[in-house]
């Protein structure tokens, strides 16, 4: 790279320290100036002071949601191409954060790869980027990201847990037990 070349700025931010600091890295290695951040109030002010062209935002941080944090980013800069990752995704999550100036909202574990490639997507034509491979859930991944994300909303509580999905307690533990079902 040239010394009149800049090279990309990007933010990552998860509350999950190992998991950002990996991205961040893998982010330089792959040309980008990377900066982490672990909470929505730090990544509001580190885009203010580096206005970053890419963001990398965790749908559930400590202080607020990144849903909020993609519509802060937006309004700060409209420019910027924003990723939206979670552990507990869903169909609505994803719209809502689509809807609210996210490019693409990824499951974790995602690498830096999927990211590059969710970040190419907003800057393909538009005949390109809609023959970009979009994957349906099967309805045994759709059922495991409702039954995660009604056990976060209830504060990891199984037996509310079970009492809203109208399951027994039992049923669910034992749906709990069994590893993710992939895509």
């Amino acid at each position: 790279m040239s010394p009149l070349e800049v090279s990309p700025v990007v933010l990552v931010i998860d509350d999950d320290e190992p998991f950002r600091e990996r991205l961040v890295r893998a982010f330089g290695r792959k040309g980008f100036t990377a900066h982490g951040a672990e909470s929505a109030k730090q990544a509001l002010e580190r885009a203010a002071e580096l206005r970053p062209g890419y963001a990398v935002i965790d749908l559930r941080l400590t202080d607020g949601s990144g849903l909020d944090l993609v519509r802060d980013l937006k309004a700060m800069d409209a420019r910027t191409t924003m990723v939206v990752l979670t552990g507990y995704g869903s169909i609505a999550t994803a719209v809502e954060a689509v809807r609210r100036g996210a490019t693409h909202y990824l499951s974790k574990p995602a690498d830096v790869d999927d990211i590059l490639l969710a970040f190419a997507g907003a800057t393909l034509p538009a005949g390109e980027a809609a023959s970009l491979e979009h994957q349906v859930p099967s309805l045994a991944r759709a059922e495991w990201e409702h039954i995660q994300r009604v056990l976060a909303d209830c504060g990891g509580n199984i037996s509310q847990a079970a009492r809203l999905l109208r399951i027994q307690r039992r049923s669910l533990q034992r749906k709990l037990s069994k590893h993710p079902v992939r895509q």
